[in-house]
């Protein structure tokens, strides 16, 4: 079956169920200029990522996070949503999807106009502090740390002035630095206690209520649409378990192997930049 057929067969999945749910993953950010986390078997790229316990109980590394992501920030800041994302927004506009749950913290299904969305492991365009609570920009907090780290910010520095390692889909980067003990972290500025990105790192838990108004819209909706996602991850393969043990046709746009794919009825094996746009 050539490509059209299947975008057609896509189509009328869309027009047979009125709810269509759908779950994104990595895999759509891509054509934004943002890595995937995993290659076309599923198995994970790069480093393993930070813990939250980790990150939490222990200084060297939180100091070892933050001089990463200040070298992998410039990558998710200058990145903008994709035909795919645009798609989306438009399908939701035109009720042909009827809610959206993202796997992804880079907030673009947000500046594409996505209304009916929930970002399953937050966003990492904000920061939290953990003693206080209070919330932060990141984009204040990486002005912050380029002042106060000016030689790691001209070590990395690209033709324009950004930091140009291999940056990850968490906004980490790939980079091993040597000085890590005269990094500056920054703190609250508000009680100067302990930041975290206001994401779900691996190893914590998605907040309760998320993921009971997550789990809400797969018992509303009549069909899940995955996008862009292996699904290795169990907080998104959930979706596909819980839509097939209740009857619920799966559709798939994904490039490679996804953990569901035996439960997944309609599956189209091209990138969502592509695929998306020809469904309008």
């Amino acid at each position: 079956m050539n490509l059209n057929q299947q975008v057609d067969q896509l189509a009328g999945f869309l027009q047979r169920h009125r709810r269509v749910l759908v779950l994104t993953g990595a895999g759509l950010s891509t054509a934004s200029g943002i890595p995937d986390y995993r290659d076309k078997d599923g198995v994970r790229r790069g480093r393993t990522p930070i813990q939250g316990p980790d990150f939490r109980k222990s200084e060297a590394v939180r100091r070892r996070y933050w001089a990463r992501s200040m070298a992998g920030w410039p990558t998710l800041a200058q990145a903008a949503p994709n035909a795919g994302h645009q798609a989306l927004a438009q399908l939701e506009a035109a009720g042909r999807i009827d809610a959206l749950v993202t796997q992804n913290v880079d907030g673009l299904h947000q500046r594409a106009g996505t209304s009916k969305l929930i970002e399953l492991h937050g966003n990492i365009h904000g920061v939290v502090c953990l003693d206080c609570r209070a919330l932060h920009r990141r984009a204040d907090i990486q002005a912050w740390l380029t002042a106060a780290n000016p030689a790691l910010a001209e070590a990395g520095a690209g033709e324009g002035g950004e930091i140009v390692p291999e940056a990850r889909p968490d906004g980490d980067a790939e980079i091993e630095l040597d000085a890590l003990q005269d990094f500056r972290m920054p703190s609250c500025d508000a009680c100067g206690g302990t930041l975290q990105p206001d994401v779900i790192f691996f190893g914590d838990n998605i907040p309760p209520a998320r993921t009971a108004a997550a789990l809400d819209l797969m018992e509303q909706a009549d069909a899940l649409l995955v996008v862009g996602s292996s699904l290795m991850v169990f907080s998104g393969y959930r979706f596909c378990k819980l839509a097939a043990a209740t009857g619920k046709p799966i559709a798939a746009v994904n490039l490679g192997k996804t953990r569901a794919d035996e439960l997944i009825g309609l599956k189209v094996e091209a990138t969502a930049s592509e695929v998306l746009p020809r469904l309008l």
